[in-house]
């Protein structure tokens, strides 16, 4: 039972549940992972070296899928999926509204257009149908996200992409070490792409990577990353040369990772199940509490598909509480719960705005963006943060629920 202090809110000068922030989510680096990195130091190589190769075959042998390029983050691997899968102006690309603007942006920097389907209003992921109707004579290629590290039913995608001969390149920055029917994310779509940013499942500091079972595909991965330059003697115009020529091929971009990523890399992939099941069972502590909750709804979780849980996502029924979204997240963060949230739909921002994207164009995602926060989740939170957040939503759900 809370006494008075405790039960009112630190926004209005209450006591906070905690004395301290717990962030929404942070990296974990062990000794092993800071030796990896001063060996890597100590060696000839600090970029474009062995450990590059290394980290490259365990992430495809990881994933199950035979080839995988690393670049220096996963904005620079969608544009690279993006550049190897020929989108160019006039193509058109569907995506989600609700994601990070890069599912976006590397269609853009193609010099394609960005098409947005509607997501599903329970699992909040992007609809297939919405796909099927969006599709015209211009369109080139999907870009799925697995939202929180849900995955997409990439086999209706998958349908959909060979029934209108499309590339589907799975964005799965969220959804490392997730499963799809028993299949690992990574092994379902003509490319797939990953982030190592310091709050997804693994970190490489900045990094990224796109992973495919297309040997023609990867090979313009390579290409892209390195400028278009290639000394492949096997893709060389002129083969005449002498061991030092080379040629620009296309016009690509510096992606390029370094050997000091990969091998921390290399060392927090072996690290990867215990972290995914650890966020497992934080979010199975999470749904027991806010399922008893009616002011909140939960993301569903289909039978087809194991999350990895980048992110919990919370829905508040606005409707049901006097106070917004601003209100509930102000109070949460007074009580030291770093709470965030994910995302605005990509066609809101002011950018997209000029190039004449209307709001109401996706329903269910801007519904779904006026109610949602992200609470705290990472695999070094302790039971005692868990709770710490639990009875914070509690707290503060408690202060603007309705009477009846």
């Amino acid at each position: 039972m809370l006494n008075d202090k405790e039960s009112q809110l630190a926004i209005h000068k209450g006591r906070p549940v905690r004395d301290s922030l717990l962030p929404y989510g942070k990296q974990y680096i062990d000794d092993d992972d800071i030796a990896a990195v001063v060996a890597t130091l100590k060696s000839d190589f600090v970029t474009c070296g062995p450990m590059v190769d290394a980290f490259e075959k365990n992430l495809a042998k990881s994933v199950g899928a035979k080839f995988a390029v690393a670049v220096s983050n996963g904005t620079a691997a969608l544009h690279a999926a993006c550049f190897a899968a020929g989108i160019k102006e006039g193509d058109e690309v569907i995506t989600t509204p609700m994601t990070f603007a890069a599912s976006a942006n590397c269609i853009l920097y193609c010099g394609g257009t960005p098409v947005f389907a509607d997501i599903d209003s329970k699992t909040w992921n992007i609809d297939p149908k919405e796909i099927e109707n969006k599709i015209t004579s211009k369109t080139k290629a999907i870009i799925p996200v697995d939202y929180t590290g849900m995955p997409v039913d990439i086999d209706a995608i998958n349908r959909i992409a060979l029934k209108h001969n499309l590339i589907v390149i799975q964005d799965s920055a969220h959804s490392l070490g997730a499963s799809y029917k028993g299949k690992r994310v990574g092994s379902l779509a003509d490319m797939t792409e990953f982030s190592f940013h310091p709050v997804k499942h693994i970190t490489t500091g900045e990094g990224g990577a796109v992973v495919t079972d297309n040997e023609e595909l990867y090979k313009k991965l390579l290409l892209f990353r390195t400028h278009g330059i290639t000394r492949d003697l096997a893709l060389l115009e002129d083969n005449t040369q002498s061991s030092w020529y080379y040629e620009q091929q296309h016009l690509g971009y510096n992606y390029r990772i370094t050997d000091i990523q990969c091998a921390l890399g290399n060392s927090q992939l072996g690290k990867l199940n215990g972290f995914v099941k650890r966020r497992r069972e934080i979010v199975n502590k999470y749904r027991l509490a806010y399922s008893k909750i009616k002011e909140i709804t939960l993301q569903d979780i289909p039978d087809y598909c194991d999350s990895s849980w980048h992110l919990f996502v919370i829905k508040l029924n606005i409707k049901m509480l006097n106070g917004s979204r601003n209100d509930i997240f102000d109070a949460l963060r007074a009580e030291n719960i770093g709470v965030n949230m994910h995302y605005i739909p990509v066609y809101l921002h002011p950018y997209y705005s000029k190039l004449d994207y209307k709001k109401g164009l996706c329903p269910n995602a801007e519904e779904l963006y006026e109610g949602i926060i992200s609470l705290p989740l990472f695999p070094t939170m302790k039971d005692e943060d868990i709770e710490d957040v639990i009875k914070s939503v509690e707290k503060v759900i408690r202060f603007y629920r309705k009477k009846i």
